[in-house]
């Protein structure tokens, strides 16, 4: 193994592992409403990487809308994964990150199908029955249930398009997110002091409620912009050491975390009928890691 490819791996393990204990972060959060909480989450990330940047003199991104197309892509990303931040963060603090972790899993068949769609990627026969069998566990879920698994598919829908634009924007990650953040800085903002807009999403008319918090939890709040950016930092530096087949294999650590800490540590509520539906998704998820190193093979 060179020295490259191990660097690689270390980063890629401490990138997933990261996304993977952040439920335990989020939950002792949760005193705080999601959405406030996305509001921060996004404040202090733009704060974080602002000052990481300035003391590393990149500049370049603050001139990020001179370029008008890569400027709409990255207003458009966003978008997205703000949607995909609040949502992670309130199915964590209600209690449903197994389902969480289910749009996790689903997440890499998904891209899959749309890059097959709007991008005319080719599958072999391996991703196709990955595809069957994941889409198999879906509604057998929805069946059974009585209910679709939105939060699952909110969560794999927003970060498929989220990737699907990252992969179109020639920006180094830092300075990625850090316009990502300054964008949605008024969504933020707005989240904090709009009364009628706080109010119809939280049950809160403002943030006045967090001077009663415990001052550990208000300690634990100033690290969210920090455990934001560094599992992307270490992703991107994985994605320039590794070959997607493997990175492909390393990604599902994260929500198998998700899925064990929700299931041991929350003890949240995993029904029979769940044994079932993820039956089908782990298994779609051993074929597809499998059609990653075959995939190659048969080009």
């Amino acid at each position: 193994m060179n020295r490259s490819f191990g660097k690689g791996i270390l980063f890629a393990f401490s990138a997933y592992l990261f996304w993977g204990f952040l439920p335990l972060y989020w939950r002792a959060l949760a005193e705080i409403r999601a959405l406030h909480l996305l509001g921060f989450r996004i404040i202090l990330s733009l704060f974080f990487v602002a000052i990481v940047l300035f003391v590393c003199r990149r500049f370049s991104w603050i001139l990020f809308f001179k370029d008008k197309r890569k400027a709409l892509q990255l207003v458009l990303a966003s978008l997205t994964i703000t949607f995909n931040w609040g949502l992670f963060i309130w199915a964590v603090s209600v209690g449903r990150s197994i389902e969480a972790a289910l749009g996790y899993y689903i997440n890499p068949m998904l891209v899959i199908v749309i890059g097959l769609f709007f991008f005319k990627e080719k599958m072999i026969l391996m991703q196709k029955i990955a595809v069957a069998l994941a889409l198999t566990g879906v509604l057998t879920l929805t069946i059974l249930s009585g209910a679709p698994p939105w939060i699952a598919f909110g969560l794999a829908f927003c970060f498929s398009i989220y990737s699907i634009l990252k992969k179109k924007i020639n920006m180094p990650a830092f300075e990625s997110l850090a316009v990502e953040t300054l964008i949605t800085t008024p969504i933020g903002l707005l989240l904090f002091f709009a009364p009628g807009i706080s109010y119809f999403f939280t049950g809160e008319s403002n943030i006045a409620y967090m001077a009663e918090l415990p001052r550990i939890t208000l300690f634990i709040l100033l690290f969210c912009g920090f455990v934001t950016t560094m599992p992307l930092y270490f992703f991107t530096r994985a994605a320039q050491l590794l070959p997607l087949s493997t990175l492909g294999f390393i990604q599902f650590l994260s929500p198998t975390m998700t899925f064990l800490i929700g299931f041991f540590v929350f003890r949240e509520f995993f029904p029979w009928y769940n044994f079932i539906a993820f039956g089908f998704i782990w298994s779609a998820v051993i074929i597809y890691i499998a059609s990653l190193y075959v995939a190659p093979k048969q080009k």
